[in-house]
């Protein structure tokens, strides 16, 4: 089978809720993208055949057709399609999976992967409605699936609670995680390490190129202080992701493209794994899914130099790399969406991206990401810096 490459890695800093992207339509913040995969890799940009872009909360400007919108923002041909995916939190990672398939599988031969989410403009679950006009309506959940599971609903919050009392992890030990989160992103900011991997948004009184919700000041008291989300629980808003707008793409070719269009690779895909598990404790299935992707490659956790677990909550990252036996050094080394945010469609495509930057700087070779998802799904995916 045909090898898949990724050439170009970019995402937009964070900003937060009502923030410094708060007048970006997300279309826009999407075609930003979009244009400057194809400006740095000086790939013609006739030549995309395909754009797989993600998004969670498909409605209001992220509805109809949302990825080709992006692409109509966009400098791209207008003969250029697009699909929107919705794989929850690891939706532009299923479209990085999907890009590489289609050029392994020799399909295509260049795709962009990419995602793209205002949380500000489409409040997260304002694509959802639990009552019709009617009366009749009740949900995404029908009585059939919460009777089958034995639950009420489903939520994210409780399955972070119980993974954080699963693997013993308390209050104390998540904020410090947080704190942590906070303190490597801002350490990485003031080093440069963000820089080739932003692209700068114009706002009001100049360019937006810094995430905007690292706090640099952040400490252990000022993240205890803060209110839990249930009482006796362990999660509170400072040890969860950040409400986050973004973008973030990836170009994904194939060695025949790579020659046609004298294009330089910065990655090789190694694999791509995606499990599913239980939906009640859902957060908790990255553990089940890395332990599949890493026996597929032929390959120990000791083989990855960095790891990339999204910080939907704290005992996410935490329970993964305490059930793996991973290295706390190799985690999340720039910080994760505790500090930089989640922009939920887009934050797939933004790991990847910080990911294969961190690599190259530090002259590395393996890393692996992986994402949990609503409804206990996880991908993973390892990569090769070149």
């Amino acid at each position: 089978m045909s090898e898949a490459y990724i050439v170009e890695a970019v995402r937009t800093a964070g900003g937060k809720r009502k923030g410094a992207l708060a007048g970006w339509h997300p279309a826009d913040m999407g075609a930003q993208v979009l244009n400057a995969l194809v400006e740095r890799s000086g790939i013609d940009p006739a030549a995309i055949e395909d754009v797989v872009l993600g998004c969670v909360t498909q409605a209001g400007e992220q509805g109809f057709a949302f990825a080709r919108n992006a692409v109509l923002a966009s400098k791209l041909p207008q003969t250029v399609p697009a699909v929107t995916v919705d794989r929850q939190c690891g939706s532009s990672q299923q479209c990085l999976q999907f890009a590489a398939q289609a050029v392994m599988s020799g399909t295509q031969d260049v795709v962009i992967a990419a995602g793209a989410e205002s949380m500000t403009r489409v409040p997260m679950f304002s694509n959802i409605s639990y009552h019709a006009a009617d009366g009749v309506g009740v949900g995404p959940f029908s009585q059939s699936i919460l009777d089958r599971f034995g639950v009420k609903g489903f939520s994210q919050f409780e399955g972070a609670e119980m993974i954080a009392r699963k693997y013993g992890f308390d209050r104390e030990a998540l904020d410090r995680f947080a704190l942590q989160s906070h303190q490597r992103a801002h350490a990485a900011t003031q080093a440069g390490w963000f820089a080739k991997e932003i692209v700068p948004l114009a706002i009001e009184g100049g360019w937006h190129a810094r995430d905007e919700g690292i706090r640099a000041d952040a400490t252990l008291e000022s993240i205890g202080s803060v209110k839990l989300l249930s009482e006796g629980g362990a999660i509170s808003a400072a040890n969860a992701s950040q409400i986050c707008d973004g973008a973030s793409g990836v170009l994904v070719v194939s060695a025949a493209a790579l020659k046609a269009h004298n294009l330089t690779p910065v990655a090789r895909i190694v694999n791509m794994t995606v499990t599913a598990g239980d939906p009640v404790i859902m957060l908790e299935e990255p553990i089940n899914a890395t332990r599949k992707a890493l026996t597929k490659a032929g390959m120990s956790i000791g083989d990855i130099d960095l790891y990339e677990v999204n910080e939907a909550f704290a005992p996410v990252p935490l329970a993964w790399a305490k059930a793996l036996g991973a290295d706390p050094d190799r985690l999340n080394v720039n910080g994760g969406a505790i500090a930089l945010g989640h922009p939920l469609g887009a934050t797939g495509t933004k790991l990847m991206t910080t990911l294969i930057h961190a690599l190259r700087a530090r002259g590395l070779r393996y890393g692996l990401q992986t994402v949990c998802e609503g409804g206990g799904i996880a991908n993973v995916t390892i990569v090769e810096a070149l």
